[in-house]
Formats: C-alpha cells, structure tokens, sequence
C-alpha cells in the first residue's frame, strides 16, 4: 500500500503550458530539470524535446537529470541568441527563468530567435519566479501593467509575438504568453 499519492493532474506548470502528445517543444534554460522532464513526458515518443542553454556542464547535468526521469530530451549547448535549429521548428517554447539571467542588451536577440524557430501560429511560454515579497496572484489571475510579466509582455510584443499577454501570476510563478504572427499552416 503506498502512503503518498501523486497528485491527480499535472502540476500548475505543466497545465499552464498547453502541451500535448506530438508537440514540438524546445525547452531554454536549465533551471529546472523537473519541469524540462515533465514537458518532455507531456510531448512523449511521438513529439520531440529539446533543451539548450549556454554553458555545456550544466546543460549535460541537467540532461542526465531529465533522463533520469524517464523522459527523452535532445540537449545542445548554444547561445540564447543562436539557436541550432532551422525556422519553424517548434510548435512550442518553454524559457524557464531566462530572461532574469540575460543581459537586458541581449533579451531582444534572445526573443528574435524564438520567433524565428517557432512555427506561425506556436507558442511562446515564458514561466519565472516571483521575486520574493513580491504581490502576485491578480484577480482573475489577469495581470496589467502592474503585472510581474509587464516587461516580458512588452518584450514578446517588440519582438513580433502577437497576443502577448500576462497568463497568471500564481504559486510563485508568473506565466506570460505570445503567439508568432502569421498564418496557422493548416
């Protein structure tokens, strides 16, 4: 008999991404190897993961890590502003954490590679923190230009993401989202 039981569901992070079977994820950052394994798992055999992030050791760490959890990963070590993937790649992409460890110069080079290797009509998730002591959890989980996600909204806008828009602000995390102008292929 087991004493502790998963949770039924995914956790917040997971359910906020919108994944599902067959989807093409690329993962930035590696902070968080549990939400990398998740996500990986959501996609399963018939989808492809991905995970990049600059320096090489802790992207290897955190590969072995997802790995370890059962779930299969594709893991390149590469600059923010250089993704190694062709245009139009993905149909979703998950930057955990990311943007509060770039360089404010760099975060716009940094949203120009999303866009330019997510599909018209994907995704782009970004989930950070919320700084400690920080107000979070607006009503309706709607944020505004109060919003923790105000500077990334505007970040995702600038860089041709339409729809960007603050998700939620809940749990210690703030989801913000934008969808890649252009036509849905169909």
């Amino acid at each position: 008999m087991r004493w502790f039981r998963k949770p039924v569901g995914d956790p917040l992070t997971v359910s906020m991404t919108g994944l599902k079977l067959g989807d093409r994820l690329l993962f930035l950052g590696s902070s968080d190897t549990a939400l990398a394994a998740a996500l990986a798992s959501k996609v399963g055999l018939t989808g492809r993961a991905c995970l990049v992030d600059e320096p090489p050791d802790r992207l290897t760490a955190a590969a072995a890590l997802v790995e370890q959890e059962g779930a299969l990963v594709e893991s390149s070590a590469a600059p923010l502003t250089a993704l190694p993937f062709e245009a139009n790649s993905f149909d979703v992409v998950v930057a955990r954490n990311v943007f509060p460890a770039v360089a404010s110069s760099a975060r716009g080079a940094v949203v120009a590679e999303v866009n330019r290797v997510v599909r018209a009509g994907g995704r782009c998730i970004v989930i950070d923190d919320v700084p400690r002591g920080a107000l979070g959890g607006l009503i309706g989980g709607r944020g505004g230009d109060e919003s923790l996600g105000a500077e990334t909204v505007a970040l995702l806008a600038a860089g041709g993401f339409r729809g960007a828009r603050t998700l939620a602000e809940r749990e210690g995390f703030v989801f913000v989202e934008g969808v890649k102008a252009g036509d849905t292929p169909g």
